[in-house]
C-alpha cells in the first residue's frame, strides 16, 4: 500500500524533545514501512526515518524564528495535493488545516484528530466536514463532536524498545522516587503533584517543557515550590533520557486537570513497567486499569494513598499490558485496519 503520512511541522519526526503528536506519526511511519508498505513522510527536514521524507521546512517550527508558520503549513499541503494520485491513502495528523483543500480526495483521505475538540468554533466546522473521515485517538476525546464523521479510535501505541522493561528493577516507595514528564502548564497538574508527594514525604523528579505563554505560571507557581524537600526540576527530557527517568520510578504521576485527549506519557511509564498514578479526567479511564497497571484517583488522599500501592504492583504485568494494548505493532493494524476499509468504500463507490 502506497501511504503518505502528513505531520505537523511544529516538531521534527521524531521531536528532538518534548512533542507527542510527531513522536506517534514516527512510531506509525517505521512500523508501516516494517510491515513493507511503501510510506511518504510530509514533515520537517531535520526528521529522521526509513520512509521517503519530503522536507516541508528546513527544520522544527518551534526551533526556529520562523515569523509566518502558516506560509510552510500552506506549501506543504499544496506539495501533497500535486502528488495526491500517487498514493491510496493521505493520512493527515494536522487537524482541520487541510479538509478544503483535499475535500475533492475525501474518499482516499483520513485525519487523526489529536488535540482537545471543545474549543469555539470546532462544531459547526465539523458539521460541515462530514465527508472528511476522521479517527480520535480516545472515545472521550469524541465526546464534544459526536456528531462528527468517526471512522475508527485508535489507541496510541509505542515501539517496544522506546521506553524499555528493566525485570531487575524493585521499586522503593520510601528510597525511591515518583516522576512527573510533561508540560508545566496549569491543565497538567504540576501544582498537585508536588503537593501529593509533599503530602507522604516522597520524592519527585519532574521533567518538564516551558512554553513561552507559560513562562509566567512558572515563576509565579511553579518555581517558588521548586524548593520543596525532595522536589526536583531537571527541564525538558528527550527520549534517550525517558527510559532511565521513568524506569527507575516507583510511579509516574499524572495528575491532569483537563479532558486530556489520550496522554502519551501514560504509556511510556508503561512500556518501563512503571504503573501510573492519575486523575480521572479524559482518557484516562481508557488507558490504565485500575489496580493493574496503576490507579485512578479522584483526589489528594488517595493519590498519596496510590503512591505506597504503586510500589506493590506487578511491573512485569504492567509491562505485559503495554504490549497488549499499546504497542506500536498494534496501533499500525489499527490503521491498516481503516485505510482498507476507506479502499473498500471507494471500490463500492466506483461500481
Amino acid at each position: 500500500m502506497k501511504i503518505a503520512q502528513i505531520a505537523p511541522l511544529a516538531e521534527s519526526v521524531p521531536p528532538r524533545l518534548y512533542g507527542g503528536t510527531e513522536r506517534v506519526v514516527s512510531y506509525l511511519t517505521e512500523e508501516l514501512v516494517r510491515l513493507g508498505h511503501d510510506v511518504t513522510l510530509f514533515a520537517t527536514g531535520d526528521s529522521e526515518t526509513s520512509a521517503e521524507l519530503v522536507a516541508c521546512a528546513p527544520r522544527a517550527l518551534r526551533l526556529s524564528a520562523v515569523q509566518d508558520p502558516v506560509a510552510h503549513y500552506t506549501l506543504m499541503l499544496e506539495t501533497v495535493r500535486q502528488r495526491a494520485a500517487e498514493f491510496d491513502v493521505l493520512h493527515f495528523h494536522t487537524d482541520h488545516l487541510h479538509l478544503p483543500l483535499f475535500r475533492p480526495f475525501a474518499r482516499k483521505t483520513v485525519t487523526t484528530l489529536h488535540g482537545r475538540l471543545d474549543a469555539d468554533g470546532l462544531a459547526p466546522l465539523y458539521r460541515e466536514f462530514t465527508d472528511m473521515p476522521l479517527v480520535s485517538i480516545s472515545d472521550h476525546q469524541r465526546a464534544p463532536l459526536p456528531f462528527a464523521s468517526w471512522v475508527a479510535t485508535v489507541h496510541h501505541g509505542l515501539a517496544a524498545e522506546i521506553c524499555p522493561f528493566n525485570p531487575a528493577f524493585r521499586p522503593s516507595p520510601r528510597g525511591g522516587y515518583f516522576a512527573f514528564l510533561g508540560r508545566v502548564s496549569p491543565e497538567k497538574g504540576l501544582e498537585r503533584a508536588i503537593e501529593i508527594v509533599r503530602g507522604a514525604g516522597a520524592r519527585l523528579r519532574i521533567a518538564a517543557k516551558i512554553d513561552s505563554a507559560d513562562e509566567p505560571y512558572f515563576r509565579e507557581r511553579i518555581e517558588p515550590l521548586l524548593a520543596t524537600p525532595g522536589v526536583e526540576f531537571l527541564g525538558e527530557v528527550g527520549e534517550a533520557g525517558k527510559p532511565a527517568l521513568l524506569g527507575n520510578a516507583t510511579a509516574l504521576i499524572f495528575p491532569i486537570d483537563w479532558p486530556e485527549p489520550f496522554g502519551l506519557a501514560m504509556i511510556e511509564a508503561m512500556s518501563c513497567g512503571t504503573p501510573v498514578i492519575a486523575w480521572r479526567n479524559g482518557s484516562v479511564p481508557e488507558i490504565v486499569e485500575h489496580g493493574v497497571t496503576g490507579f485512578i484517583v479522584d483526589s489528594l488522599e488517595a493519590a498519596v494513598a496510590a503512591l505506597e500501592g504503586a510500589a506493590h504492583l506487578d511491573r512485569s504485568r504492567v509491562r505485559e499490558r503495554f504490549e497488549a494494548r499499546f504497542s506500536a505493532a498494534r496501533m499500525a493494524r489499527d490503521y491498516l485496519s481503516v485505510y482498507r476499509a476507506l479502499g473498500r468504500r471507494r471500490a463500492l463507490a466506483a461500481v
